[in-house]
């Protein structure tokens, strides 16, 4: 499988302000492509580049061979959006909704029909086909987006925060359905600010900030890398963090509590409940919020 998309020393500026500072990275084909990050990182920028709505100031980016700055329309042909707002047209019906975005690509009214038939039964709205916009829950609208997105049998999704203030049932079946695609072959990138959705989901991530790349690879691998099997967290208490130094162990430090990265969690936990009793003490598995805290920090950035 090759690349579908490709980025090197990529750059995006505003004036004297760097948004995204020579990133690298590649997609492949057929696989789910996430991106993280705090606020400001330069997630949606970047996704606005691929998506040819906001030229690259510098680098490579091309998108199925085509460089993004050059060759637009054609991009635009071959991929579908999730925008991260929701920005249905209120005045329309769910089927109208669909009907009218379908004639953006040219595509002829009968197969339009077919085709919007087949994608209300697959983000299951069809017995809403003719409900109006504003009498859908906002789990309904954000399935209708991804519906629109696929309107023009995209070989590349882009989503933006694609299940952003859903509960989590809607969640899952959003979830559900970018599964059904990817198993269809498509190549799906997305941003989203839930770890438990890239982990869900991705084949692979990366985590940025201040415009730059932290980390490339697998979920899996990233949890691994930096945070190991196991965390173990403790109260921040001067004779906990003392049993820590005797031990050699590696830990954080995060506001009240204390987190150890470790292999040896019930040790660690026996040990400390031992010299340092009574604290709370609570060992738990290595997540990918772990990875994303220690590589980014846990100052609010806004």
């Amino acid at each position: 499988m090759g690349d579908v998309i490709v980025a090197e020393d990529l750059e995006k500026r505003f004036g004297d302000f760097v948004a995204v500072n020579r990133v690298t990275f590649s997609v492949r084909e057929g696989e789910v492509f996430g991106f993280l990050g705090p606020n400001g990182a330069g997630k949606t920028t970047t996704m606005r580049m691929i998506q040819c709505v906001s030229p690259k100031t510098s680098g490579r980016l091309e998108v199925f061979g085509m460089d993004v700055n050059t060759h637009p329309a054609d991009i635009k042909c071959l991929i579908g959006v999730v925008p991260q707002e929701t920005n249905l047209d209120p005045d329309f019906s769910v089927h109208e909704n669909l009907m009218v975005y379908s004639r953006y690509f040219d595509i002829p009214p009968r197969t339009a029909l077919e085709t919007i038939g087949s994608l209300l039964d697959f983000v299951q709205l069809s017995e809403r086909r003719d409900t109006s916009i504003e009498k859908l829950s906002g789990g309904m609208k954000r399935r209708l987006i991804l519906a629109r997105a696929l309107i023009n049998n995209p070989r590349l999704l882009i989503l933006d925060e694609p299940t952003v203030g859903l509960d989590p049932q809607a969640r899952h079946l959003i979830w559900d359905r970018l599964r059904a695609l990817r198993s269809r072959g498509n190549t799906i990138v997305l941003t989203t600010h839930y770890m438990e959705e890239a982990a869900q989901l991705c084949d692979r991530i990366v985590i940025m900030d201040q415009g730059r790349i932290l980390e490339l690879g697998r979920p899996q691998d990233l949890v691994q890398k930096h945070a190991g099997v196991d965390i173990v967290e403790a109260d921040n208490k001067p004779e906990v963090l003392a049993c820590l130094g005797r031990m050699g162990a590696k830990y954080d430090v995060a506001g009240e509590r204390v987190q150890v990265f470790t292999e040896k969690a019930r040790e660690v936990t026996a040990a400390l409940l031992q010299e340092c009793s009574p604290i709370e003490v609570v060992a738990r598995p290595a997540g990918l919020e772990d990875v994303f805290l220690k590589l980014t920090g846990r100052r609010l950035k806004e």
